[in-house]
């Protein structure tokens, strides 16, 4: 015997799940990514402060990189491409269909409507340091072994070279791993915990794209890795030890560190100074980046108690 639900109980079962929903995501300090785009459209449409400030520097657009007529039609009217759309691992090994579409089809259209539309547009891709594989120092002039690229490589090594095929005005950078604000954007936990690594922090990476802009014609058609340097070369266990420290034991960093292939590569960069002799774009530090951390999860208190825990029993094991 079935019993039919009416349409007014599935609306209160609907509304308290997503009334548990909203309560989890604000005591995460999280926000569903819908919600973001129209709390964004929101400020910016009403607040007066906030719409003067940034009315004449951007517009927002929210889109499909697979759309091709508003990818042509933004690039008609812009002289600059900056293309940072991915879909990064561990996303990139289960979803390798989206993987291609998103980093190499994606590309593909931007190419297409750049020699279309506005051959004289500049693109600015970003890549990553992972297609070098694991290996222990690189530069720009290793040869990368395609028959061992993960989907996430493979798509961003078929896309440079597509870039480099077909367009007249780019640059690419490959950045390695992004320390960047944790609780809100991926982080790269699947890597081998004793791998020395090279990183840079989201801070250097955001202003060595930047400060491109203003050595373009110099930059042109060259490839360079955006590490931070000496000061950011260190044991990939030594980050997650800090990261237990100052951001606490978090589902992502366990089940990550638990499940994961350890398929994503951060090797030394040889050459990672190139860039910043020309364009200065390093202006912060390993211990800024943790002491910001340290700052945004000062209140985690149970995530930050469970993380000491781990790194005491760490210390015993040893």
């Amino acid at each position: 015997k079935t019993m039919a639900l009416s349409d007014v109980s599935l609306l209160k079962v609907a509304t308290k799940i997503y009334y548990e929903y909203e309560k989890k995501l604000k005591r995460r300090g999280m926000i569903d990514f819908e919600d973001m785009l129209a709390k964004a459209k929101f400020i910016l449409e009403n607040d007066s402060t906030i719409l003067k400030k940034y009315r004449k520097k951007i517009n927002i657009i929210c889109g499909d990189i697979t759309d091709d007529v508003l990818i042509k039609s933004l690039i008609k009217t812009h002289d600059i491409v900056i293309n940072l759309c991915t879909a990064m691992p561990p996303l990139s090994d289960y979803r390798t269909e989206l993987s291609e579409i998103v980093e190499y089809e994606g590309t593909k259209k931007i190419i297409k409507a750049i020699k279309e539309e506005n051959p004289k547009c500049f693109l600015i891709y970003g890549s990553t340091t992972s297609l070098y594989g694991e290996v222990d120092y690189v530069t720009v002039d290793f040869k990368i072994n395609k028959k061992e690229l993960t989907p996430f490589n493979l798509n961003k090594y078929k896309s440079e070279e597509l870039i480099k095929k077909e367009l007249d005005n780019y640059i690419i950078l490959r950045f390695p791993l992004i320390l960047n604000e944790i609780a809100h954007e991926p982080f790269m936990f699947n890597i081998k915990k004793n791998t020395i690594i090279e990183c840079v922090t989201n801070i250097d990476a955001a202003s060595a794209i930047v400060k491109s802009l203003d050595k373009i014609t110099k930059l042109n058609k060259k490839l360079f890795n955006v590490g931070g340097g000496e000061n950011y070369r260190l044991e990939y266990n030594e980050i997650l030890r800090k990261i237990l420290k100052y951001q606490g034991l978090s589902v992502k960093y366990t089940l990550s560190r638990v499940f994961l292939d350890k398929n994503y590569y951060s090797p030394v960069l040889d050459d990672s100074d190139e860039l910043e002799k020309i364009i200065k774009f390093r202006n912060d530090s390993m211990t800024n980046y943790f002491n910001r951390l340290k700052r945004k999860n000062k209140k985690r208190v149970l995530a930050l108690l469970a993380g000491k825990f781990i790194l005491m029993f760490k210390k015993k094991k040893r």
